[in-house]
């Protein structure tokens, strides 16, 4: 499970520094990376990519109170622990994934033409994104190396220390992505027009089961 102070002390590890002893440790070390974590260092990091560990499903009415005056008929307010969408759909079971046709996402909310939307999205809530105890050891890692990467030029004034953990950054982006989407269940691919069409040729019914035609 992921421990603040221990990420903290990984971090200056790959810096180079000595480790703290408490997150209240009056050093310039223990400052800089309190400075980049509440600037919003764990939000930039799950904005990287679709993290199963911090992936909210939910049920989203739309708001009367706006009328749009051309194009979609419905707007949605994004909830406040949004990052990143996943999908967007119409339906409970998430079968149906919208197409970027098919709605819109400005100035702070979703925008489509149905009464009721269902949203997957990364979100840094409390019980999501921003809960450490949730957290993947190939996440933490990847934001040990990030936070590293915003305080290691301040702290070490060393260029080469600051290239290599930028290199560790871009090859821990890259193997990140990979492992989360490893961990999302097989999904079953929408079936197009063509397909539909040549399984039901030469059926006198049209495909239709509840009518039979000698």
């Amino acid at each position: 499970m992921a421990d603040k102070l221990l990420i903290y002390n990984a971090t200056l590890i790959l810096c180079g520094e000595r480790k703290l002893a408490s997150l209240t440790e009056d050093r310039e070390p223990r400052r800089l990376l309190d400075d980049v974590w509440s600037g919003g260092a764990v939000k930039t990091c799950l904005e990287a990519g679709f993290w199963n560990f911090a992936m909210r499903s939910l049920k989203i009415e739309y708001d009367p109170s706006l009328d749009p005056e051309f194009g979609f008929t419905r707007a949605f307010s994004k909830p406040s622990d949004w990052v990143r969408t996943s999908v967007v759909s119409p339906e409970e079971y998430f079968t149906t994934k919208y197409k970027a046709h098919q709605f819109a996402d400005e100035a702070g909310y979703w925008w489509a033409d149905v009464d009721t939307l269902y949203v997957k999205m990364v979100s840094d809530g409390a019980n999501y994104g921003n809960n450490l105890g949730n957290w993947t050891e190939a996440f933490t890692r990847h934001v040990e190396i990030y936070l590293a990467s915003r305080i290691v030029a301040k702290l070490t004034k060393s260029e080469k220390t600051e290239e290599k953990i930028e290199m560790k950054l871009k090859r821990s982006l890259a193997s990140l992505s990979a492992k989360d989407a490893m961990n999302e269940g097989t999904s079953i691919p929408e079936e197009g027009s063509w397909n539909r069409s040549r399984r039901n040729w030469g059926r006198r019914d049209g495909g239709n089961r509840g009518q039979l035609i000698g």
